[in-house]
């Protein structure tokens, strides 16, 4: 077995406090979000998607954040993916953002659901032409034999819309994530990692806490 207890990186940001925080989670975030892009973190819009089937096996991968504001977090993806049939079984999902050259991370957990058809072909229709091709080309998550098959597949396609507008495909399109539960996480000194959480109560009103790390 590989040791790596012997990585360590010590964390030597001024920590957070309870003051600093914004009373909406979505505005902290949209604050740190801004702070990402101009300390040219790469991709800061690159988060971990988690969800589960009925299976109950948990399933991860990369997507990039397309849209957020107070009604919750949007990416888009193809509707007959495994994530989509996921999603499909159990509305529910978690986000992450590690955004390490900050020394932060955000951790995003809620319901999940598709976004409008308007929304999605609004998106669509704002994408390169080689993206909105590349949605009609790509069957994800399916086993196909070679890269080349892809690509064969891209040029039918690219050369059928050649003289026209590429339509919107039905089966692709964003989803929304509606936070429940938001936490903000500093790296500290010692490992004292400064974590807070906003969780919706009752009244649908925002609570914080701050979390032992």
């Amino acid at each position: 077995m590989k040791d790596l207890s012997r990585l360590r990186q010590e964390y030597t940001t001024k920590g957070l406090i309870r003051d600093e925080l914004l009373d909406s989670p979505i505005k902290q975030f949209e604050l740190w979000f801004e702070q990402a892009l101009s300390a040219d973190i790469l991709e800061p819009n690159a988060m971990s998607l988690a969800t589960v089937g009925k299976d109950m096996k948990p399933s991860i991968r990369t997507v990039l954040l397309k849209l957020y504001d107070e009604n919750g977090f949007v990416f888009f993806s193809n509707y007959k993916s495994k994530k989509a049939w996921q999603i499909e079984e159990n509305p529910y999902a978690a986000i992450h953002f590690a955004w390490l050259g900050l020394e932060r991370q955000v951790k995003i957990e809620g319901t999940i659901k598709k976004i409008s058809k308007t929304d999605s072909l609004k998106y669509f229709l704002s994408r390169p032409k080689g993206s909105q091709i590349g949605a009609w080309v790509s069957h994800q998550s399916e086993i196909i034999s070679s890269r080349s098959l892809l690509e064969a597949k891209f040029d039918e396609i690219k050369s059928k819309f050649v003289k026209g507008e590429i339509p919107f495909p039905s089966f692709w399109g964003g989803y929304l994530i509606k936070p429940e539960v938001v936490e903000f996480w500093q790296g500290g000194k010692d490992r004292l990692h400064d974590r807070f959480e906003y969780s919706l109560n009752e009244k649908n009103d925002w609570e914080i806490n701050r979390l032992a790390p």
